[in-house]
Parts: structure tokens; C-alpha cells; sequence
């Protein structure tokens, strides 16, 4: 054979397997494991979301796109201290919003002049973060909304011209600002799932960072190609459930919380892919997403750990907001409750993120001294300890007693229990008050016939409480007596659990 001609035949077989291997990267494949994207997103496991711009200035969660770009003006801008507070707080990754519903974009974007350089300060927020991610060491993530109000393009006849528009943008983003892990996108409810691109989208991602995770808000569905969405708390079993946007690599239905029983696998045309979660909750406990002008608390420490034991755990991930307020900084008082958290959970960028110890409560046999009836639903007493924070068990009375039966080789020496509040919702239409009911109660196990308190209560139990006890306990029964309430008591759920 002709040397020139042999060479020319190999020289073409390399290029037609370059291509495609190119290819496929660009397209999610059935799979029972996690693809290289995924695999980064369970590694990173932590992360800060940053939700900053218009609405931080006019104390609202979303707005129309009509506010003028010159409302945006911080007093302030400081994007290193957001990231460095990120790296003392032992985040591995920082979620910005670069662009929410309202459009108004963080960078200075030549597709639009609804953007900061339109507006008094002219900082390029997103080069800002992803360069201080750089210098800190962690991984930098956007968030993107694929619904946007100020755009004239998203309101045309034809999908495709706003579908380019944010081609347009994501194509600036992912050549200006370095290396990106992570595309959250949002506002899919406000069009068909089919006129979104995503299909396009995800293909534009992968040609810049194939290990990039990109997902939308609100993944999963009941039934293909219906937009019925399916809660978290209900992805209990593999191949039910259908992708409602399709190709993604993890699933979002925020805020919502899995179960200790999450699934991994989801279907498409029949066909099954790896999924993981990633959480996203409000370090506020008014579940403001936006920073307002008021100061306002932040959740109690007890309840965020908790939450971090449980978002993370069977290969998921969480984000935690921590909003800059309008001068362009994080708040300190917030700023030290995540380094505070951080310094809690021992969060190290070399080690593994920590793990709760065994639960040796899970789905054992419950009972309650009452279970209230509504209609068709009994708030029944085995809610408590089903793995799920979206089911409760609430009292008929005010006064009430919960047991669980144990297992007496098992010893525990930890208690979590996480409270339904009754909610106020505020006039931006997110944020809310949570009121307790339970004010006064005892932890009891029976040992030789009879009960024994091993810790007494007389001060409200608040969101989540952790009791940590000096000594490992071993019983058969286990039991929550209330003995003050303002409401009829009732529990998200109550975790029996060994520290390891």
C-alpha cells in the first residue's frame, strides 16, 4: 500500500474518532454511575450561592425588568470579601446569580444595556467572583434565568431568537471568566420545556468545560412530557419518574429537601441516566433570597448543621445563600455564622465532607398518645421517622407523647428533631416568620420497667434541636413527652442516632 495513502486513511480514522468522542461529549448518556460532571459536583459537595443585583436594592425577591439599571448602586462592592468569607467558611464552590427574572445581568453584556455598565458602578461583578474564587482556590458556579422581563427578544413569536439571545450571553460568560463547574438555570415554567433550547444550551456548555453540571429548576416530572412536577421527597424509587428538561445533570426543585431514601436513576425515551441533588436553602431564616434593607436572623446553628448532614449525604450537594447586602458586603453578623458552621463541621478542601452518625431511629415502630384527622389525611405518628422532612406527625391535643420502639443492642448519644412552625408569609411574597408551638417537653427511654428523663426542656424547642449526650444509652422504647404546647404539637421528624 502507498505510504502517502496509508497515512491518510490513519490520519482520518483519528480524526473520525476525535470527533467522535467530541460529540459525545456533548450529549448525557444512560448510565447507573456518575459522569465526569457529576462525579466534580459530588466531590465539591458545598456551596455558597450569591444572590446579588436590582432586587437587592429595592427590597424585593423578584422583579418585572422595569426596574432602571440605575437603582443598582452599591456604596461598597467588595466581591473578595464574599469569596473570602466562602474559603474561611470551608465552601468549595461559589454559586453567583449573574443574571435573575428580571434580566438585569451582572457583567457588561454587549447583547443588552440592561447590565452594570449601564448602571452608577460599572464593577464587572462576575470577573470580580471568578477571580477571587481563583485566588482563594474554590470552584466558581453561575446561576442563570432562562426567564427574563426586561428581554424584547423572549416575547417573539419565533423560540429561537431568545434562545440565541441567551446563547449569546452563556457564550460570553463561559470565554470571559475562566473555568465554570456548575450552570443553574431557572424560569423554565414561563415556556414549553421543548422551546428553551436546552438541548443547545447544554451542547454550547460542554464545548467550554465537558465537566461543567448543568440542570434547570424543577427537573423531574411525574409523566413524560406532562409538566406535572415531581417533589423531591416523593424520588424514593429508580425508573419512575420522567426528565421534565432534558439533557441535565442533576436535579433542582428548590428549596425542597430528599429524602434519606433518594433514588439516583431517571428516564427519557425509555432510557435510564444517574441523576444526583443539589440542595438549596437560605442561611436566613426568613427565607429571603435577596438581602433586604432591615437586618434580619439568621437560622440557628444546630438547624444548619443538621441540614448539611442531610443535604449532603448519598452523593448529593448544598448551597447555602448568603446574600451581600446594598453596600456590596456580606453582613458580618452572617459572615461569622457560616465561618461559625464551618468551624463546627470540621470542613477541610483536603478531607471528605463530614457525615451524621447511624440513625437507629429510621422507619422503626411509632406511636403517639393522639394523630389528628383532616379530611383524608391522619397526620400519623410514623411521619417522624420516615426519612422525610416534607411528611409530619401533628398532635390531636396539646398535650402529647410520641414513642418509638429501639432496638436495645443499638446506643445512641445524639437526638435531632426537627419542628413544624406555624408560617407567616411576609408582603414580598418569600420570606415568612415561623412560630413554634412546643414550649415545654422531656426526652424518656424506659430502662427497668420504667421511664427515665434524660433531658428536660422548659424553653421552646425552636427550628431543629440537637441533643448531645455525655453518655451512650441503649432501650427499648424511646419517647417525647410534651408537657406545654400553644398549638397541638407537631414534628417534621425525630432522629434517633449514634455518633460514630
Amino acid at each position: 500500500m502507498n505510504f502517502n495513502i496509508k497515512f491518510q486513511r490513519v490520519f482520518i480514522l483519528l480524526l473520525l474518532t476525535f470527533v467522535c468522542i467530541h460529540s459525545t461529549a456533548q450529549i448525557l448518556q444512560p448510565a447507573t454511575t456518575p459522569n465526569a460532571a457529576q462525579t466534580e459536583l459530588i466531590k465539591r459537595g458545598y456551596g455558597m450561592f450569591i444572590h446579588f443585583g436590582v432586587n437587592t436594592f429595592t427590597d424585593l425577591e423578584w422583579s418585572d425588568g422595569t426596574t432602571p439599571a440605575s437603582a443598582y448602586n452599591p456604596t461598597n462592592l467588595d466581591p473578595d470579601q464574599w469569596v473570602r468569607t466562602a474559603k474561611e467558611a470551608g465552601f468549595r464552590y461559589v454559586l453567583l446569580i449573574t443574571k435573575h427574572h428580571d434580566g438585569f445581568c451582572l457583567w457588561d453584556s454587549k447583547y443588552t444595556d440592561y447590565d452594570v455598565a449601564s448602571s452608577p458602578v460599572k464593577t464587572d461583578v462576575v470577573k470580580a467572583v471568578a477571580d477571587a474564587c481563583k485566588k482563594y482556590g474554590l470552584q466558581f458556579a453561575i446561576y442563570y434565568s432562562l426567564w427574563d422581563r426586561h428581554e424584547p427578544s423572549f416575547n417573539d413569536k419565533n423560540p429561537q431568537a431568545y434562545i440565541d439571545y441567551m446563547l449569546n450571553q452563556l457564550k460570553e460568560l463561559f470565554t470571559n471568566y475562566g473555568s465554570i463547574c456548575e450552570l443553574w438555570l431557572d424560569g423554565g415554567w414561563k415556556r414549553s420545556p421543548n422551546d428553551w433550547g436546552i438541548d443547545q444550551v447544554y451542547k454550547l456548555v460542554k464545548e467550554y468545560n465537558p465537566k461543567c453540571a448543568v440542570s434547570v429548576n424543577h427537573t423531574i416530572v411525574n409523566e413524560e412530557g406532562k409538566r406535572k412536577f415531581t417533589l423531591p421527597s416523593l424520588m424514593t424509587e429508580d425508573n419512575k419518574y420522567f426528565f421534565h428538561y432534558f439533557p441535565s445533570d442533576f436535579r433542582l426543585w428548590d428549596p425542597k429537601i430528599i429524602t434519606k431514601f433518594d433514588k439516583k436513576q431517571y428516564l427519557h425515551e425509555g432510557k435510564s441516566y444517574y441523576l444526583p441533588y443539589e440542595h438549596t436553602i437560605c442561611l436566613s431564616s426568613r427565607w429571603n433570597w435577596f438581602q433586604k434593607s432591615a437586618q434580619l436572623p439568621v437560622r440557628e446553628l444546630d438547624e444548619l448543621q443538621e441540614l448539611f448532614y442531610w443535604c449532603t449525604d448519598n452523593d448529593n450537594s448544598l448551597v447555602i445563600n448568603v446574600p451581600p447586602d446594598k453596600t456590596g458586603r456580606i453582613r458580618e453578623y452572617e459572615a461569622l455564622t457560616v465561618i461559625e458552621l464551618g468551624k463546627r463541621l470540621g470542613l477541610s478542601a483536603n478531607k471528605p465532607l463530614p457525615k451524621n452518625g447511624k440513625f437507629i431511629s429510621l422507619l422503626k415502630p411509632a406511636a403517639a398518645s393522639s394523630e389528628f384527622v383532616d379530611k383524608d389525611i391522619t397526620y400519623k405518628a410514623s411521619f417522624v421517622n420516615d426519612g422525610s422532612l416534607d411528611s409530619r406527625w401533628l398532635a390531636a391535643d396539646t398535650l402529647a407523647e410520641l414513642t418509638i420502639d429501639l432496638n436495645p443492642a443499638e446506643a445512641f448519644n445524639k437526638i435531632s428533631i426537627f419542628e413544624y412552625k406555624d408560617t407567616k408569609n411576609l408582603p414580598d411574597g418569600f420570606s415568612q416568620i415561623r412560630t413554634g408551638r412546643i414550649q415545654e417537653y422531656s426526652i424518656d427511654i424506659f430502662q427497668n420497667g420504667q421511664w427515665q428523663t434524660i433531658y428536660l426542656s422548659t424553653e421552646p424547642m425552636g427550628d431543629c434541636k440537637v441533643i448531645r449526650l455525655p453518655r451512650n444509652y441503649k432501650t427499648t422504647k424511646f419517647r417525647l413527652k410534651i408537657t406545654k404546647a400553644t398549638a397541638p404539637p407537631s414534628l417534621y421528624e425525630l432522629s434517633v442516632i449514634k455518633l460514630l
